[in-house]
Order: C-alpha cells, then sequence, then structure tokens
C-alpha cells in the first residue's frame, strides 16, 4: 500500500517527479507531481497513447493545439486526451498533483 500524498518531491524542484504506480498490459498509470513546472516555450506533447489525466491537487492550465483557449484544470477536474491530440502545459500550481492514465491503442 501507498499514498498518493506521500513522498512529495522538495517545493522548488526543478522537474516534474513521475512514479509508475501500475504497469499492465496496454496500461500504465502513474503520478505526476509538478512544482510549478511548464511545458518549454514552442514544446508540444504528441503521445502515442491516449490519456486520462486527473487533478488530484493544486491547478493547472492545459492548451490544446487545436483549440484556441487553454483548459484551466483545478482538483477533481480530469480530460481525456487522445493519442496524437497535441497539448502542452502552460502553467501548473506548486504543487500539483496528478494521477495519469496511459493506454496503448490497438
Amino acid at each position: 500500500m501507498s499514498n498518493l500524498f506521500a513522498d512529495l518531491p522538495p517545493e522548488g524542484a526543478a522537474e516534474e517527479a513521475f512514479a509508475t504506480l501500475l504497469t499492465a498490459p496496454g496500461a500504465r498509470i502513474e503520478r505526476i507531481v509538478s512544482r510549478g513546472q511548464a511545458s518549454p516555450p514552442g514544446f508540444w506533447y504528441d503521445q502515442d497513447e491516449d490519456e486520462w489525466v486527473a487533478v488530484l491537487a493544486g491547478a493547472a492550465t492545459l492548451r490544446f493545439e487545436d483549440t484556441p483557449a487553454p483548459l484551466n484544470l483545478t482538483a477533481g477536474d480530469h480530460v481525456w486526451i487522445a493519442a496524437h491530440r497535441r497539448h502542452r502545459v502552460e502553467a501548473t500550481a506548486d504543487p500539483t498533483i496528478w494521477l495519469a492514465v496511459h493506454l496503448a491503442r490497438g
């Protein structure tokens, strides 16, 4: 047993912290802890997997290349990101704790 809110990286950590919680055929669940990080300028995620992501604590702003307005997420909000839907993290609160479920296509 473990706790999603335990063992957080220290305040001011330079990088987001990714922890794989579970892997199974075609699926991966991970906890992501952001400490104010954002995607680098001009960078877009373009993933081969579908992803469902929820904000458990904190807040974040996502931007999708195909949507003009940013998406502001707070604790309890979740979103489906289809494979190859280009997106980026515009901003995160310190800390923001995410739960991400990645699902392989096919």
